[in-house]
């Protein structure tokens, strides 16, 4: 673009006044400001290599050079980051935060203090404040832990727990419950 207009100051600093409207100013460290026609849009490039663009509607996208992160804020507080391995955080103004790995498994984590994480095969786990977990299966299967036992619900209807003790009990649709002792040995089996 041409210059309409160049201003050198005492500190260093240089204007340049493009014939589009544009305004440059280049700083002595090398940071240096392009300020758009539009008077809104600015982008400014740090020495380091950092950029930080405000948009016309004051949304602020900040890349981080070293760490090949970009983090935009949104007017409406929404902040996004990007980092280089493809991981996102969104940190939403309620306090929720939601990240998608590389692998494009979402975790949510709510102001509550719960948790949920979405996997790419559809295996959906919930954590409670509490440490209780709850894992959904796509095969149908969901299981429960807790700090006193874990428990496998099979879409048959058959419920497996074990308790932190070892021991085993086993629910069946058909109404037989099996026991077993930490070593497998079965204690109690009602077969009908």
């Amino acid at each position: 673009e041409e210059i309409q207009r160049e201003t050198a100051y005492p500190d260093g600093k240089v204007e340049k006044v493009l014939k589009n409207g544009c305004h440059l100013i280049f700083f002595p460290n090398g940071t240096w400001k392009k300020v758009g026609s539009d008077g809104k849009t600015i982008t400014i490039t740090f020495f380091n290599g950092d950029v930080k663009q405000i948009m016309p509607d004051q949304t602020v996208i900040y890349y981080y050079a070293d760490a090949k992160t970009t983090h935009t804020t949104y007017t409406d507080g929404l902040e996004v980051l990007q980092f280089s391995n493809g991981q996102i955080e969104k940190h939403y103004p309620d306090g929720k935060k939601e990240i998608t790995f590389p692998d494009q498994t979402i975790k949510s984590l709510f102001t509550d203090g719960q948790e949920e994480s979405i996997f790419p095969d559809g295996t959906i786990v919930r954590v409670q404040r509490d440490g209780t977990k709850t894992i959904e299966f796509n095969n149908g299967q969901r299981e429960l832990h807790t700090p006193q036992f874990k428990r496998r619900e099979y879409p048959d209807g058959t419920v497996k727990t074990v308790y932190m003790n070892g021991q085993q009990e086993t629910k069946y649709v058909s109404g037989r419950v099996r026991i077993k002792d930490k070593d497998g040995n079965i204690i109690m089996d009602t077969k009908l």
